[in-house]
């Protein structure tokens, strides 16, 4: 078997948040997965202390650093990026809450097409791969399981995204190096510098796919930091009307029409179960 791609959470200042992301992450990911959680000075009292338990008790191998002094979002994230070199790496939100299966879904997306750079799941409040309204913030599932397993239905057809999104994306290491590293100087959030990775890789051929087979939940969107979205529209003046041609046409309307369906349909036999229990 492939050994999975390693894990990459940057702690979050979110006490909850991080405790909540620790335990789906856990209960959601198979045992043994390579997982770092990396602090750029974030982490209050609390938070240390549930990094603390949590790495005592998780049935993954995971590590956890904590730097001195904060360095910066994408700067810290560029920094996981080289200590990981070439290997591809699953990057999480601090505040994402993985579902069961999400990295093995991740993984076979990256190895059924070679073209695919980067790999998005869908997200309760993921923008351009939204389930069930695109570019609305829904309610993270109320049921892990049953979301994970309609996900899980789907075809694999990894239809391309006008980039990838930040609550969770797996990224293939060789492409990566091939465009080089996180402008960390342009940009002041994962947000923005990870929308800007993608465009790079779509001008090298590379593919910004969604993961249709896979889910992370969140609390909210993703936030570009000040005077990150002018660079943006600088730098990439396709950018907006690329995304909004992507929002109005909406690609992917029949494939979230299908998880809708895969929910429903997964949801039937359970209660069928419960009557013979």
């Amino acid at each position: 078997m492939t050994a999975l791609p390693v894990v990459l959470l940057p702690v979050g200042a979110d006490d909850d948040a991080l405790d909540a992301c620790l335990a789906a992450l856990d209960a959601g990911t198979p045992a043994g997965t390579r997982v770092w959680l990396a602090d750029d000075a974030q982490a209050g009292p609390r938070g240390l202390a549930i990094v603390e338990r949590w790495l005592a008790s998780t049935r993954l191998q995971a590590d956890y650093t904590r730097r001195p002094r904060p360095v910066g979002e994408v700067a810290h994230v560029e920094e996981m990026f080289q200590a990981c070199g070439d290997a591809d790496v699953a990057l999480l939100a601090p505040d994402a809450q993985p579902l069961p299966g999400w990295l093995q879904q991740l993984s076979a997306c990256l190895t059924r097409d070679p073209s695919i750079g980067t790999a998005t799941p869908w997200c309760n409040a993921g923008e351009a791969a939204a389930w069930p309204r695109l570019g609305e913030i829904s309610p993270p599932p109320v049921d892990f399981d049953r979301t994970a397993r309609a996900c899980a239905a789907m075809p694999p057809l990894h239809p391309e995204l006008p980039s990838a999104i930040a609550h969770a994306v797996l990224i293939r290491g060789s492409a990566r190096k091939r465009v080089g590293g996180l402008d960390a100087s342009s940009y002041g959030s994962w947000y923005a510098a990870l929308i800007d990775l993608s465009l790079r890789l779509a001008g090298l051929g590379w593919r910004n796919a969604l993961c249709e087979t896979a889910f992370v939940a969140r609390g909210g969107e993703g936030r570009p930091a000040d005077g990150d979205l002018d660079t943006i529209n600088a730098r990439w003046p396709t950018w907006n009307p690329r995304l909004a041609k992507f929002l109005m046409e909406d690609p992917i309307l029949r494939l979230r029409e299908q998880l809708t369906d895969a929910y429903s349909d997964i949801g039937a036999p359970e209660r069928q179960r419960e009557l013979f229990d």
